[in-house]
């Protein structure tokens, strides 16, 4: 650049051809260098072609061209250097948003997949410690005087907390195989799972009555593991905050939708964390459900106990 600008300056009238060079570098230079820098070197050429009209008017004869003639001349060249600056720096502006765009998806997505991953290690967790709780305190009480009754609890305690160690690193095996190759990710659990959790759930004492409503189908896989992990908080909620024993869940295989209840006869909102919208179980659910584009709700029944309903699109 400051090669053709003295060769503007010495060289007078035969500098023309450069001009348009010099606009081309002009932009190049405002689209892929900073804006200060652009704005340097768009003054420089400015400064350069002033001082090569001004020096050319004043050492060729130009017959009758006046001072008004020289600014117009001036005020063109000028105009020509402007808009090769302003396409360049509108250049730079484009790309610079694309970037910022690509870095703030990127950042969204870490942060989904973080809260992601802190949503199934709470599904996988929370359940099994509330089992390994209950059975816990039950084994407590009778093991003086039911010996077989506490033998059978801690039985369901070694069996539950080995099924929750296994859940852990089946699932930092899929995280480590995602990020190896995502496309070899070990499959999560889903609603093929609910029935092992309410042998699971019988075992602490509550007895969960699964019923299978319509023409069952498979599912995309995030429909069928939020199913499941839905179905499996309301249950943990269940058995570890209403004092049932009873708890009922049915799914309903509709045109178009999934349809999950969960009701049981307990204290309902009475019980600690059971209402609708508290604790991390629920919101955590309806997150899960928004998510997904469908619909969730969570309270007290006005006959007594909980119910929490939710319909995904299927």
């Amino acid at each position: 650049m400051l090669a053709e600008s003295t060769a503007v300056m010495l060289l007078t009238e035969r500098t023309w051809p450069l001009f348009p060079a010099m606009d081309v570098l002009i932009c190049y230079i405002a689209a892929t260098r900073s804006r200060r820098t652009g704005i340097a070197a768009a003054g420089i050429v400015l400064t350069v072609w002033a001082g090569a009209f001004v020096g050319t008017w004043l050492t060729v004869p130009r017959g009758n061209e006046t001072v008004s003639d020289l600014l117009s001349e001036v005020s063109g060249a000028a105009m020509t250097v402007v808009v090769a600056w302003m396409i360049g720096n509108s250049t730079r502006q484009r790309r610079n948003h694309r970037e910022a765009l690509h870095t703030e998806a990127a950042a969204r997505a870490v942060v989904a997949e973080r809260l992601r991953i802190a949503r199934e290690l709470h599904d996988i967790v929370a359940h099994n410690i509330g089992v390994i709780a209950i059975q816990a305190g039950a084994a407590n009480l009778v093991i003086d005087t039911q010996p077989a009754g506490a033998r059978k609890a801690l039985n369901a305690i070694e069996t539950t907390s080995r099924e929750t160690l296994a859940g852990l690193r089946r699932m930092l095996g899929a995280l480590h195989q995602a990020e190896a190759d995502p496309a070899k990710a070990a499959p999560a659990a889903g609603l093929e799972a609910v029935d092992r959790l309410a042998e699971t759930t019988a075992d602490a004492g509550v007895r969960v009555e699964v019923h299978w409503l319509g023409q069952r189908r498979p599912l995309p896989p995030e429909i069928d593991l939020a199913a499941f992990r839905i179905i499996q908080e309301s249950v943990t909620n269940a058995v570890r905050h209403s004092g049932t024993r009873h708890c009922q869940v049915s799914v309903e295989y509709r045109d178009g939708e999934l349809a999950i209840e969960v009701v049981d006869d307990g204290r309902g909102a009475e019980s600690p964390g059971a209402a609708a919208g508290t604790g991390y179980g629920i919101s955590g659910m309806r997150e899960r459900v928004a998510l997904l584009n469908g619909r969730f709700s969570a309270g007290s029944r006005p006959e007594g106990g909980f119910r929490v309903a939710a319909r995904l699109p299927a």
